[in-house]
């Protein structure tokens, strides 16, 4: 079944939203006219809890942005999404990375095939595989265990991996993991020069094994390797995620130490797969299962629970409600916890690459906003940076703020410290501090009359900023699962009511195209392909 092609500009809910945008939404006084806010803009699903009533929004508000899901037929879309159907209509493919995590059998097929049954088999090579490298039955090419891991990919294959394994560091075996990505070569050389060839394994993730930065890399790895170890050496120590059998075959890595990659499963929705080899082998499989299984219990939610009840629909909405109706352009990711620096970057790609989108599902060119700007970074270090611009600068940057109730090296006081700053920035944000409050403040202070008038408008915060605070008991790899799918299925949940399609990549295209051109005008003795006069101008100084 493919989703509907309706503007939702046309929808009737979206013209009371714009209606009723035109109105002011005052944070504080919708606390005090509503003793029960909470409760009515809060949901709990087991360990999580998600507080949106430091949202922009009444009532009335949330009543049509329910609607609006109701009318973009979203109910539809998402039984679309978990069966199957072939929601990537540009690219004529399904959109299963759910599947990746189901623990039983489910509806999902591809082309008429139920899918169940290979996802386990290579979840089954995969679990099987980095066990046999944590214990040390999978020697290394001279026989020793192997101590460290390298993923070689980019894109999907580098930062989903690279996120999760960061998050879960406190969860590692003994395998320290490393990730080589950006062609720059100073990126290879920092990673390899404390590596020893004899006990590092390299996996390399490649759908095609063509990408150029990937092979790039992988070539550069190989000859370094190579200077302590033989061809045929290679097998032992390199393995590939690809479908392109006969090339990495050529590469030199065998047969059975080549993991399948699924057409069906875009590249940032991809750490579930054979693409996150990297995790099960740093983590172990264990907790690599326990990722899984938190993923597919916010799959759960999110399929089975009503609109105004369901954590992604409704952080999903929200996001309309600021990018469509109030003018906001972003959207800030702040986890209390440094294990989540590389969240923000994660879902940069994930939401960007994703939504954003000028043409519609009918091919038209779109006349409403799409995709919002991701960013963010770990609180309280964000606090000293960009928090500023949140207080007290101009723009609106509804914020979701990510926090743990309990610590991961019980150092409690730490950990009230940092909780504190949480609960108290959210507040911060949405109180504000008026000019007679600043007034007295500065009176206390003992400074004069002159004084106090001359430094006032610097002191006050108009606050009214809105804040979602995201409340998680504990960051493991289940709960981690839960809170990445949750990310998931927000974005897809608005693609579908934008009207576009979020499954493809064509805008990554244009530059890799034009790189090729640009990369023989370099190599070559002249500079032959056509450009503008700045690029040729910047080749010709590239060259001189």
């Amino acid at each position: 079944m493919s989703l509907q092609t309706l503007s939702p500009v046309n929808f009737k809910s979206w013209k009371e939203l714009e209606s009723l945008s035109k109105n002011e939404f005052k944070l504080n006084a919708l606390f005090e006219s509503n003793s029960k806010r909470f409760q009515e803009f809060s949901i709990q699903n087991k360990d999580f809890l998600v507080d949106f009533s430091k949202n922009l929004l009444n009532e009335e508000v949330f009543e049509q942005l329910i609607n609006l899901a109701g009318e973009a037929d979203l109910k539809n879309a998402i039984k679309s999404y978990f069966a199957g159907d072939k929601i990537n209509e540009t690219e004529g493919r399904s959109v299963l990375h759910t599947a990746l995590r189901t623990s039983k059998t489910n509806s999902a097929k591809v082309e008429g095939k139920e899918v169940f049954e290979d996802v386990q088999s290579v979840l089954t090579k995969i679990k099987s595989f980095s066990d046999q490298v944590n214990s040390g039955e999978r020697k290394s090419y001279t026989g020793k265990k192997f101590t460290d891991v390298v993923n070689i990919g980019i894109g999907g294959s580098d930062l989903g991996p690279q996120m999760i394994v960061d998050a879960l560091a406190y969860y590692q075996e003994d395998i320290t993991p490393h990730f080589i990505s950006n062609v720059d070569g100073d990126h290879v050389s920092e990673t390899l020069k404390h590596l020893n060839p004899e006990t590092t394994l390299f996996l390399i993730v490649s759908k095609s094994f063509t990408t150029q930065e990937t092979l790039t890399n992988a070539n550069t790895v190989r000859d370094w390797f190579l200077k302590s170890a033989t061809k045929a050496d290679v097998k032992h120590n390199f393995v590939a995620v690809s479908t392109n059998i006969s090339a990495v075959e050529d590469f030199g890595i065998a047969k059975e130490n080549i993991f399948p990659m699924y057409d069906w499963v875009g590249g940032r929705f991809s750490l579930w797969s054979a693409a996150g080899l990297s995790i099960a082998v740093s983590l172990g499989s264990k907790k690599f299962q326990d990722l899984l299984d938190g993923a597919e219990d916010m799959d759960t939610h999110f399929k089975t629970s009503e609109f105004d009840n369901n954590i992604p629909v409704v952080l999903a909405l929200l996001g309309i409600w600021y990018n469509n109706f109030l003018g906001a352009e972003s959207e800030a990711i702040i986890p209390y916890t440094q294990y989540l620096q590389k969240l923000a970057p994660y879902l940069q790609q994930a939401s960007m690459e994703s939504n954003g989108k000028s043409v519609d599902r009918a091919g038209v060119k779109v006349n409403y906003q799409t995709g919002t700007i991701v960013w963010g970074e770990p609180g309280t270090n964000s606090q000293h940076a960009f928090f500023q611009l949140i207080h007290q600068g101009t723009k609106l940057i509804p914020s979701d703020f990510i926090g743990f109730k309990n610590s991961l090296h019980g150092n409690s006081k730490h950990h009230d410290i940092l909780m504190a700053n949480y609960f108290a920035q959210t507040e911060a944000l949405m109180k504000g501090k008026s000019k007679e409050e600043v007034h007295k403040e500065l009176e206390n202070n003992g400074l004069s009359v002159e004084e106090i008038q001359k430094l006032l408008p610097f002191k006050v915060f108009d606050g009214n900023k809105p804040t979602t605070s995201i409340l998680i008991d504990e960051l493991t790899p289940r709960s981690l699962g839960k809170l990445v799918s949750m990310y998931e299925h927000k974005i897809f949940v608005q693609g579908v009511i934008w009207n576009i399609f979020s499954y493809d990549q064509w805008g990554v295209e244009l530059g890799k195209q034009l790189a090729k051109n640009t990369l023989k005008d370099i190599e070559s003795s002249q500079i032959e392909n056509q450009h503008d006069s700045s690029t040729t101008e910047l080749l010709k100084y590239y060259k001189s």
